[in-house]
């Protein structure tokens, strides 16, 4: 990576910088997740079923999911895969994981821990954490939700 100085970097636009970090970094996670069939919708589902078994439905679920889609895909759809999959049973009030389901996301997760890491490479706690607070600040200044997810 070329260095530049605090000056050049200061003037640069953080709405470049900011969007071309999401579209690399959601765009390989993305391409890890369709390597088993997914997509972040399903990857959100499944992490939020699996850390809260039986507590969703899926019209909580959905609208709880609602604010991170940004390719406006069908909740409905997305839950209706996984059930077809055998992923997950949807009861008609809560959702719960299968084994084949947790075993599909514990594949995903792998595949996510290393974009995770490849992503996090020559960067340390410190200064990934500082990052996230600058953005945060800007979100936060521009009267956005700056609060963790």
């Amino acid at each position: 990576m070329k260095d530049y100085s605090e000056a050049e970097l200061a003037r640069q636009p953080i709405g470049y910088w900011s969007g071309e970090a999401y579209r690399i970094i959601v765009g390989r996670i993305r391409a890890a997740l369709a390597e088993e069939q997914l997509t972040q919708p399903h990857w959100w589902m499944l992490n939020h079923v699996s850390g809260a078994p039986g507590e969703w439905g899926r019209v909580a679920l959905a609208e709880r999911l609602r604010r991170f889609d940004d390719l406006g895909i069908s909740f409905d759809d997305v839950f209706d895969d996984l059930v077809g999959r055998g992923w997950m049973v949807d009861t008609g009030a809560t959702l719960t994981l299968t084994e084949d389901g947790l075993a599909g996301l514990a594949r995903a997760r792998e595949r996510n821990a290393r974009v995770h890491e490849q992503t996090h490479q020559g960067i340390t706690t410190a200064e990934y954490a500082a990052a996230l607070t600058v953005l945060r600040r800007m979100i936060d200044n521009l009267g956005g939700d700056s609060d963790l997810p």
